[in-house]
């Protein structure tokens, strides 16, 4: 009998306690299981693929540009100069740019007076100028002068080359002088477009020059200050190349 009566004070301590213990977990603050959980790792955004890094060709140097347009009827776009380095293509500088009045068309199939930028890859022949050339300029650049021509006519011998003074056979008319243009011609790259093995009708003149008042007659256009800063960055041992082209489409300067 005593040891029955011991078990149930026993027990009744017991649940004493556990009730006790109750009442505090009711009385005490909910945690927030939020809080408690630990906090996901969220992956820092990759960097982005460099343009060059996604065309199809860059020409083998380690220096590029490329002038792209977001549509082929588009007049404005953007310029961006590149450095490759231990096999990495890098941004050097970038520029707003100007293309043809009436936009951009396969290179290959371009007709000449259409006011078309040239889409393609190509190579800087040279530059020139009614200015000197920038500090630091290291590719070859010749002065225009009053006699300095650009041939265009479809007829001569000379076509789609620098003439001084315009040949016989070469019409003023079809023809470019260099410095009737002071503005557009103070600094110029030449792009080699239809340059090495013309082919008459095409097209001819085809630069990338400083900006005039508007939108090309089918060069690329840049501000002066960046004009001059790629004149000064271009080396001829990089071999470098210029790239034309849209975002998209046909004329998507990645296929290039």
């Amino acid at each position: 009998m005593a040891r029955g009566r011991g078990r149930g004070r026993t027990a009744a301590s017991l649940s004493g306690v556990a009730l006790a213990l109750l009442a505090l977990a009711a009385a005490a603050p909910a945690t927030d299981a939020s809080a408690a959980a630990p906090v996901p790792h969220t992956p820092r955004p990759a960097h982005p693929i460099p343009l060059p890094a996604l065309m199809a060709d860059t020409g083998g140097g380690e220096q590029l540009i490329t002038a792209r347009a977001p549509t082929p009827r588009s007049t404005t776009g953007t310029v961006r100069w590149w450095q490759r380095h231990n096999g990495r293509w890098r941004q050097a500088g970038w520029a707003p740019a100007r293309f043809g009045a009436r936009g951009l068309t396969e290179g290959s199939t371009r007709v000449q007076g259409t006011s078309t930028t040239p889409t393609g890859l190509y190579d800087l022949p040279f530059a020139f100028g009614t200015a000197p050339p920038p500090r630091g300029t290291a590719v070859p650049y010749r002065r225009a002068g009053a006699d300095s021509w650009w041939c265009e006519d479809n007829a001569s011998a000379s076509y789609n080359r620098w003439v001084a003074p315009l040949p016989p056979d070469c019409a003023a008319g079809e023809s470019e002088r260099l410095a009737d243009y002071p503005t557009q011609h103070a600094r110029a790259l030449v792009i080699g477009f239809n340059y090495h093995r013309p082919v008459h009708g095409r097209g001819a003149g085809i630069f990338l020059h400083v900006n005039g008042k508007g939108a090309t007659a089918g060069c690329v256009s840049v501000p002066a200050g960046s004009m001059a800063r790629l004149l000064s960055w271009i080396r001829p041992s990089a071999h470098p190349h210029i790239a034309l082209g849209t975002a998209h489409g046909p004329t998507a300067l990645t296929r290039y």
